[in-house]
């Protein structure tokens, strides 16, 4: 299985807005929308931050609570296999592919979808794959079963799920790119 994690190119893979405080975090985040008001990143709402804490907190909670292993506080990002979706994120996007046999996938979660809608219960279509963090062996089963959602909702119509998400809770791994 080939990981992509996707960022602009003049910053550099693995630069987690998490590791900023707030109110750096909501420097960066208006910079972008009043400068790069075209990339998907600038329609991030106000709140996000708050929400994005708080989603962190919960997938490091479930996987812990599953038997994962954290060293970190929030995730770095990946995406199952490659996802078009995420070129127009970025002004100048960049990439780069981990094959998930390179890392220890006992720090490695998965959400099938973007963890925010998958965690917000405010989608209550009665998928298994809600308010659930994966194993990379269960989400093996999960894409087995339902596919690649960047194949069948590339454009959200069936859904808020166009990719499966990788949290990786380590650095371990990640060193060539950190």
């Amino acid at each position: 299985m080939l990981l992509y994690h996707y960022y602009e190119q003049a910053i550099g893979p693995f630069k987690s807005i998490s590791d900023l405080s707030d109110s750096e975090a909501e420097t960066v985040l208006q910079q972008i929308r009043s400068e790069k008001p075209d990339i998907f990143l600038s329609k991030r709402p106000d709140d996000y931050m708050k929400k994005r804490r708080h989603f962190e907190e919960v997938l490091r909670n479930e996987f812990i609570k599953s038997g994962g292993l954290t060293e970190l506080s929030h995730p770095h990002y990946m995406v199952v296999e490659a996802c078009p979706f995420f070129e127009k994120w970025y002004e100048h996007t960049a990439w780069i592919t981990i094959d998930a046999s390179e890392l220890d996938l006992r720090y490695v979660s998965f959400t099938y979808g973007d963890s925010h809608p998958t965690f917000s219960g405010r989608i209550n279509d009665g998928k298994e794959y809600r308010n659930r963090l994966y194993n990379y062996d269960e989400i093996l089963t999960i894409i087995d079963r339902y596919g690649l959602p960047q194949i069948w909702n590339p454009d959200f119509k069936y859904g808020p799920e166009c990719y499966v998400e990788v949290q990786i809770w380590t650095d371990k791994g990640l060193e060539k790119w950190l």
